[in-house]
């Protein structure tokens, strides 16, 4: 009779994630017990940059972390399981952090929109651009499945264009009447719903890496084209818990922060959109540097799962998450965009149609990707 051998757990949890845990929960125990002294009115400016600081570094320590672990669920359970572990992961940091802002103090009627659009600039033209410009110098045209580029685009197109257009057209506040926001809410969180559904079980072979020379994966082949090992359960549990932990430490210190940005955009008289902006650049950065890792292995399908999917993954959750808050709380939620942004909007929208309806990416893709999210950051800096 045979028996397996398991690893003990300690080997299960690499040094770095102990590591990160120790000081993330550290921070945590610091600002639980002193937080309200250092954050009290009048904050010394001293004060409020050092917590910052710390905070902005403890959060993405943490989002690094969240995305290792779930790096290794994507490796063991394949696509596109595996990304959509890490987008879910990763943009559920980005609901509670603007849900902190949203229930804080300051005018905070706009956080929610200016977040979702500097997700949709820096993911779909800066991060995007880059994969496409780096991953193409590296190995020429890179191969992607079209029918799942062509699915995460249908998505971003409606989801966009009902969550930060519409109010536009239907009042001049670009705010969704109370029976409207239920309505919008209900529809999306519906839509993306039967979207993670039909990815996950029949349309499957949309979402993973076509074999040389195909544009699509055939009916009936749903399995990833580059073997993998067996699933290994109790890994994948401890590995689940880890992420979890390492979500936690973001969740408790996201208030806290959440007052510092407030704060900080305030001092400095920046716009209003520079907090959403921070927000995106916090949660993003470490998906951002794995897409950019795939890229460069030659990984084109997963740079979509993890570029458009994340942007998908934010409209879905964030615009009934936002819109939810504000019925409770009775506060206004501005979801439409300025003219000139919607401007952007559709830019983006129609560039990334052109980059992903063909069989192959090239690096000239990426560079008009570049240059369109220059021009966003030229008119937030300089309106």
């Amino acid at each position: 009779m045979s028996t397996t051998i398991r690893a003990p757990l300690p080997s299960l949890i690499p040094p770095s994630t102990i590591l990160r845990l120790l000081l993330s929960w550290g921070v945590v125990a610091a600002f639980l017990i002193f937080g309200h002294g250092w954050l009290a009115a009048p904050v010394p400016t001293g004060v409020a940059v050092t917590c910052f600081v710390v905070l902005f570094a403890t959060i993405l320590y943490a989002s690094f972390g969240v995305v290792a672990e779930a790096d290794h669920l994507a490796h063991q359970l394949g696509e596109p399981y595996g990304t959509l572990i890490l987008t879910i992961s990763v943009v559920a940091i980005e609901v509670i952090l603007i849900s902190a802002v949203m229930l804080g103090p300051g005018e905070t009627a706009t956080i929610g929109r200016d977040s979702i659009f500097a997700v949709m600039m820096i993911i779909m033209n800066l991060v995007t651009g880059l994969c496409l410009l780096l991953g193409g110098l590296r190995h020429g045209e890179q191969e992607y499945n079209a029918q799942g580029a062509v699915s995460y685009l249908s998505m971003i197109a409606l989801l966009t264009g009902t969550a930060l257009v519409v109010p536009n057209l239907l009042s001049g506040t670009g705010s969704f009447l109370p029976v409207q926001a239920v309505v919008i809410a209900a529809l999306t969180i519906l839509l993306y719903a039967a979207f993670l559904a039909m990815q996950m079980r029949g349309y499957r072979r949309f979402f993973v890496q076509p074999m040389p020379g195909q544009m699509t994966v055939p009916a009936g082949q749903s399995q990833d084209s580059v073997p993998r090992a067996a699933i290994d359960g109790r890994a994948c549990v401890v590995r689940s818990v880890l992420l979890i932990a390492l979500i936690l430490p973001i969740v408790l210190l996201a208030h806290d922060m959440a007052v510092l940005i407030d704060m900080g955009v305030s001092m400095a008289g920046a716009p209003v959109a520079v907090g959403g902006v921070l927000i995106a650049i916090i949660v993003f950065t470490p998906e951002s540097i794995t897409a950019i890792r795939a890229a460069l292995g030659n990984e084109m399908q997963r740079v979509v799962n993890l570029c458009l999917g994340a942007f998908v993954s934010t409209v879905g959750l964030m615009v009934p998450a936002l819109l939810v808050i504000g019925l409770i709380t009775g506060k206004q939620v501005v979801l439409g965009l300025a003219w000139l942004d919607v401007s952007l909007l559709v830019m983006t929208v129609l560039l990334s149609m052109l980059s992903f309806l063909g069989q192959r990416t090239s690096p000239i893709q990426g560079l008009m990707h570049l240059m369109l999210f220059a021009v966003y950051a030229l008119v937030l800096f300089l309106p």
